[in-house]
């Protein structure tokens, strides 16, 4: 009797592997499939630091672009102070005679002596006020820009031109001071860097705006103190509170440039 083998059992299909992308039940926290370990770990993208400027020392100067108010103003500076230097001194005697804003001028043609006044550095262009005048009026024209630089700079120099001489001539009309104080020679571009002094450190960090301040504040009562110009010291004091006062407004405008990304 031929055997035959018994039919082969069939076996019983193989249960379905699970979905490896899909979280099994009651494990908490599973990686996916293209996870690393440490996935879990990583941590949150810090926002991006801004990148401190590079030290660009020739910032401190003026530029024809960057401040033109500054370096046409300097190089106007630099063209009367050869002309005071090296003219005939009676001819320079002349010209800074009429162009200065005593009591007599002022009530004469103020528009005319105020403007020409500023047309002069007293000492030259090595004097401190010539040197801080392109130091300090270049780092506040690049903030604010060259028609607010030159109208806080007109402000400095006006008012405090007129708060010191207004009071000479009503010293004079009251019989204080004798008739030659009318015809006192004053000009130069000191009350407006004063004002600009005053007005950049409004601008400046806390640990640059309290030595600046000090420091010229100090210089300042120290030439008050020695009474050699009395009239032209309160002057400079005067005309640091201005730049001083306008600090708000400083302020505001150095934001408008900045723009939203500025803060």
């Amino acid at each position: 009797m031929e055997r035959t083998a018994p039919p082969h059992a069939t076996a019983p299909p193989a249960p379905p592997v699970a979905d490896v992308s899909e979280p099994l039940d009651g494990m908490p926290r599973q990686r996916g499939p293209y996870e690393t370990a440490d996935a879990g770990a990583r941590e949150p993208v810090p926002a991006a630091v801004p990148r401190l400027r590079a030290l660009r020392p020739w910032r401190l100067l003026p530029t024809p672009t960057g401040a033109p108010f500054t370096f046409g103003y300097a190089t106007l500076l630099c063209f009367t102070s050869l002309i005071s230097a090296h003219a005939d001194p009676a001819l320079v005697h002349a010209l800074l005679q009429g162009s200065s804003t005593d009591v007599a001028h002022l009530v004469r043609s103020p528009e005319l002596v105020l403007i020409g006044s500023a047309l002069w550095v007293a000492g030259g262009v090595t004097s401190p006020f010539a040197i801080a005048f392109v130091l300090v009026l270049t780092a506040l024209e690049r903030r604010i820009g060259s028609l607010r630089t030159a109208g806080v700079f007109l402000l400095g120099h006006v008012l405090a031109t007129l708060a010191t001489e207004v009071p000479v001539g009503l010293a004079v009309l009251a019989g204080h001071l004798p008739g030659s104080s009318l015809h006192r020679l004053d000009y130069g571009v000191s009350f407006g860097v004063a004002a600009g002094i005053g007005a950049l450190g409004g601008l400046l960090p806390l640990w640059l705006r309290l030595p600046l301040l000090t420091a010229f504040g100090w210089m300042l009562l120290q030439d008050l103190l020695a009474f050699t110009d009395p009239m032209t010291n309160w002057g400079h004091l005067i005309a640091l509170a201005i730049g001083i006062a306008t600090w708000p407004v400083v302020r505001r405008w150095y934001a408008t440039r900045l723009g939203p990304a500025g803060g």
